[in-house]
């Protein structure tokens, strides 16, 4: 492999009808994605609220249909999931609304993660580090210390004006309104379930959002922890070869280090970006599981503490 070979040259490197192609959106595919994962949600939630026979295993099921609509929230921060604008916006909504990340103030999170990848000084995801002990990671996969941070943040960000260094001047009336509106939201499903005396946002939502929420945490960390501290994406993200469960999951995600280097290219034409970046890859993974596993591993031995993840 050729070292001095970077993401920019990669790009440089496409045709003209290749990048065309690569930036074909669509809202036949979008539709059809999020028509089926918004399906199995539907039906997971059913056959939990009838109770069938091994409904517990069906909630951790449920949840990780759930909280990898966050994948499509950060899909819907550049405007990629679908042709149309407005669907764009109301995927982005929806998801938001599930997993408790407001669309507009992700978007500017979001971007300022993508114009600062792995900057240590600048990427607002490295605001909070990455475990760097057992008990810590332990602690971190439960996914309760995000959980957490997600809704005192929501509270915080409709109380008070976002001093959130990536959010302008001119955003942040509108992410105290947005998170005002989505408070309002939940007060109305709390309010009415407990009017009608229903668990069902309880059993359905909440315990398994819970329940899934460490599957998204062993995924997400695998994006780039223990990727260099590096500008080029080829070598700062991490690509993880996966199964289509996975990858359909997490509309096509796994291709993450193909997603930094042109954010451009929709959900459905990744595996193509794929077949151009493969020979270049510089951090890769056979499986999730597989590189939590090692990320476990040099916590136990140390190793990991002499790295900057």
């Amino acid at each position: 492999m050729n070292q001095a070979f970077d993401h920019r040259a990669l790009l440089a490197g496409l045709t003209d009808d290749q990048r065309k192609s690569l930036q074909e959106k669509s809202d036949v595919a979008g539709v059809k994605h999020l028509s089926l994962h918004l399906a199995l949600i539907v039906l997971g939630g059913t056959l939990i609220w009838a109770a069938v026979p091994f409904y517990p295993l069906i909630m951790v099921a449920q949840g990780v249909l759930l909280v990898f609509l966050f994948t499509l929230l950060h899909e819907t921060t550049h405007k990629t999931p679908f042709k149309s604008d407005w669907l764009n916006s109301f995927a982005g909504h929806l998801a938001g609304f599930v997993v408790m990340l407001p669309l507009g103030w992700f978007r500017y999170f979001h971007l300022a993660h993508h114009r600062h990848t792995h900057d240590p000084e600048h990427d607002p995801e490295l605001s909070e580090p990455k475990p760097t002990t057992f008990l810590g990671h332990a602690f971190y996969m439960t996914g309760l210390p995000e959980f957490v941070s997600r809704i005192k943040g929501l509270v915080l960000r409709a109380f008070v004006i976002s001093e959130d260094s990536f959010v302008p001047e001119r955003g942040r009336a509108k992410v105290l309104k947005e998170a005002r509106l989505y408070l309002l939201g939940y007060a109305v499903l709390i309010g009415g379930s407990v009017w009608m005396s229903s668990g069902l946002l309880l059993w359905v939502w909440i315990c398994p959002f819970l329940l899934g929420n460490p599957f998204l945490r062993g995924y997400l960390l695998a994006e780039h922890s223990r990727c260099p501290h590096v500008s080029d994406m080829l070598e700062n993200t991490r690509t993880t070869f996966t199964n289509s469960v996975v990858r359909f999951l997490a509309w096509n995600m796994p291709y993450h280090a193909e997603h930094h280097i042109h954010p451009n290219v929709p959900f459905h034409k990744l595996p193509e970006f794929h077949q151009v970046t493969v020979d270049h890859l510089k951090s890769t993974e056979n499986g999730y599981g597989r590189f939590n596993q090692s990320y476990v591993n040099a916590l136990v031995d140390g190793s990991l503490a002499k790295e900057k993840t």
